[in-house]
């Protein structure tokens, strides 16, 4: 497992007009994170040992695989799957701007490769925002639950578009108390949804869908409420704003006055001013 990283500034390339943020972030399966801006550079035939699960922002790419040439633009998700050669370039003058994230085969198998093959692309509004969202939530390291939460219902969409048939989730509540109770246990230090599907025998997408149904919110945002509510006892106890971080489970002090915020109204220092006052 790998230390949480953000994502580094743009660089830029002297040689070509090519700029590119790249990293790993600690989401399992996820091999790396790309975003570029291409505006003269054109890819050679090449092929990856990971999945290339990829949105175009701005512009679009020509690129040819398995001796068709195909598009890839605005509109759509692009999935090419590893070991089939594939190129790319500008599809116009301006270039383009691409977010990727390449993944390994614990997300989609490589019986799948076939069905790539023939469709590489989908037009599908809501996987399109959820994968703009999960490269959002990538960029800031700390919400990991989220990220994982994202990820397994848009692999599962994207299986479906290769045609695996969608499997209706049994109105069984149980799964959804379990992860509620894991999730209690874990306040401080956290569970992935890769452990909690591992320790309660449910596979993950299934754990935040069915949590969902349950409690009307999310595994994600249900754990940083309740650090959010160990913060604010922990604050009240007089714990400077950074030891409060990190000990009701926070990455770092932004991270924790964000959500804090967000769920609060009130900055932790305006909390912790008030408590002061009426202490």
């Amino acid at each position: 497992m790998h230390l949480p990283e953000r994502a580094q500034p743009m660089r830029r390339n002297a040689g070509t007009a090519l700029e590119m943020r790249a990293w790993r972030p600690r989401l399992p399966g996820v091999a790396e994170v790309l975003h570029a801006h291409v505006t003269g550079h054109a890819y050679p035939m090449h092929a990856h040992d990971t999945w290339t699960l990829l949105i175009v922002d701005d512009g679009a790419v020509r690129y040819d695989l398995h001796r068709h040439e195909r598009l890839a633009s605005r509109d759509l998700v692009t999935l090419l799957p590893p070991h089939v050669p594939h190129n790319g370039c500008p599809a116009g003058p301006d270039g383009f701007r691409k977010r990727v994230i390449y993944l390994d085969a614990s997300h989609l198998a490589v019986d799948l490769i076939g069905s790539s093959v023939g469709t590489s692309s989908f037009t599908d509004p809501w996987l399109r925002r959820a994968l703009s969202a999960l490269h959002g939530v990538l960029r800031q390291p700390g919400d990991e639950l989220r990220a994982e939460g994202l990820l397994a219902l848009l692999v599962d969409r994207v299986r479906v578009h290769l045609g695996e048939r969608a499997v209706a989730a049994p109105r069984d509540h149980t799964a959804a108390y379990l992860l509620r109770d894991l999730l209690e246990q874990h306040v401080a230090d956290g569970v992935s949804l890769y452990d909690a599907g591992r320790l309660l025998h449910f596979h993950p997408s299934y754990l935040v869908r069915t949590f969902h149904r349950e409690f009307g919110t999310t595994p994600h945002r249900y754990l940083t409420s309740r650090r959010v509510d160990h913060a604010r006892r922990l604050i009240l106890d007089g714990q400077p704003l950074a030891s409060v971080a990190r000990s009701s489970g926070f990455y770092d002090q932004p991270h924790l006055t964000r959500h804090f915020t967000r769920i609060l109204g009130v900055s932790p220092g305006l909390f912790s001013r008030a408590a002061r006052s009426t202490g």
